[in-house]
């Protein structure tokens, strides 16, 4: 039986506040900014569960959100895929253990590549990707992090649509 108090539960619950508040954000770079804070939370809760898989590309997305959050770089970019990739090959024991590598690395590409909603588009995909796994890993705080996290984002894509029309709407009456 899974002891839900158990300090690998209790760091994955301090990982979903730090979701939370990044998901919130409607600011791209503090929404990166927290999101590294996220992922180390992520990664010391992984590290507790035995999927080192999910710890490493935890650090590694934190790396990511960070550099992310100050460059656009396409080299930058391709490193933390590469990164990530050799991260997966060496570090997965079971075939479950690349889904975190698969959303790490769409989600590389919104972070580099993307801003704004189509970004936190993608991210809501990632999202159910990361929720899947966390599911197979025994991740109490995870799992709640993650559905949580996608109501969060499609909240916060609906707050940004209607502030984008509310502003072509000003624009229009001018």
């Amino acid at each position: 039986m899974m002891d839900i108090f158990s300090l690998a539960q209790c760091a994955g619950y301090c990982t979903f506040v730090f979701g939370i508040l990044a998901c919130w954000q409607k600011n791209d770079r503090y929404f990166k900014i927290i999101i590294t804070f996220t992922r180390v939370s992520y990664a010391v809760h992984f590290f507790l569960l035995d999927n080192p898989s999910a710890c490493v590309i935890s650090l590694i997305i934190g790396l990511r959100s960070l550099l992310a959050a100050y460059t656009r770089s396409l080299l930058v970019m391709t490193l933390m895929l590469v990164l990530s990739i050799v991260a997966g090959w060496f570090l997965s024991r079971e075939a479950f253990n690349w889904i975190p590598v698969i959303a790490t690395c769409i989600a590389t590409v919104a972070f580099f590549r993307m801003n704004a909603i189509p970004m936190r588009i993608t991210l809501l995909s990632c999202s159910l990707l990361w929720l899947v796994n966390n599911i197979m890993s025994g991740s109490v705080g995870g799992t709640l992090l993650e559905v949580t996290l996608a109501v969060v984002n499609i909240i916060t894509i609906l707050r940004m649509l209607r502030e984008a029309k509310k502003i072509k709407l000003e624009i229009q009456k001018t």
